[in-house]
């Protein structure tokens, strides 16, 4: 009797040692399977994937997120409800981008008399919007960022071409002393955005001071970009196979 319990006792510690296991991993966020002491669990969430540079931060694939892309996928949606759903999905990438800039500690006092240890931003930043699909995020920038500055680019390819050529840019003058959020809701080859950033490395913005903020992307788009532009910073909300180009026409109501 005594080696029977002895014997329930060990089965009874594997498992909740296995058990306890199980539940760690599913609390981690990750977006492939993952072998665990012989327990594979499929996992849905994900911040990066090892397949993508460090420099792609993509948004965690929860249900909230997924509603979003697939109303805007969707080619049912109605206008209005597509605009709702492109603003709150660029406000979560704006969000998550303010977290990539650099901060200083402070302390201050409460209203209680009593002291908080906290942090401010210590960079100076701007937007600039790639017309026109860009121009969808400003809202999402302006509502997060009080009277920050914004400035706009356009950037279409030639006819007879696939080479795109910058038709308009208008930057802030000292846009090379702060952080720039591009702003650019589809990244499918990459191609504008390459155009882009060369174009703000000419007027003295450094590579590490380029965040862009993406909405829908390709792994192909990312790479693109990032062989050429290895120390810019890119913030998506979906690393997929395509991209819903009517975001634009829908959004600004072309169609």
């Amino acid at each position: 009797h005594a080696l029977f319990v002895q014997l329930d006792l060990l089965h009874l510690s594997i498992f909740c040692f296995f058990n306890s296991k199980l539940h760690a991993v599913q609390a981690f966020s990750a977006c492939s399977t993952i072998p665990c002491n012989n327990i594979t669990v499929s996992l849905r969430y994900t911040m990066s994937s090892p397949s993508l540079s460090p420099n792609v931060r993509v948004l965690p694939g929860n249900d909230q997120i997924k509603a979003l892309q697939t109303s805007l996928r969707d080619t049912s949606t109605e206008r209005e409800d597509f605009i709702f759903c492109a603003d709150r999905l660029s406000r979560l990438a704006v969000e998550e981008g303010l977290n990539l800039l650099p901060n200083t500690e402070i302390e201050v006092t409460t209203p209680t008399g009593s002291r908080y240890d906290g942090v401010q931003f210590s960079s100076r930043i701007c937007g600039v919007s790639m017309m026109r699909s860009g121009e969808a995020m400003e809202l999402a920038l302006r509502d997060c960022c009080q009277s920050i500055r914004i400035g706009k680019v356009l950037i279409k390819r030639k006819e007879g071409s696939d080479e795109p050529i910058v038709f308009y840019a208008k930057l802030p003058p000292d846009v090379e002393n702060r952080v720039v959020f591009l702003m650019h809701p589809m990244l499918d080859t990459g191609a504008s955005i390459l155009k882009a950033v060369s174009l703000l490395k000419e007027w003295k913005v450094s590579e590490s001071n380029i965040i862009i903020l993406n909405l829908f992307s390709t792994a192909e788009g990312l790479r693109s970009v990032l062989d050429v532009h290895s120390a810019v910073r890119i913030v998506t909300t979906e690393v997929g196979e395509t991209c819903p180009k009517h975001f634009g026409q829908v959004y600004f109501g072309a169609r």
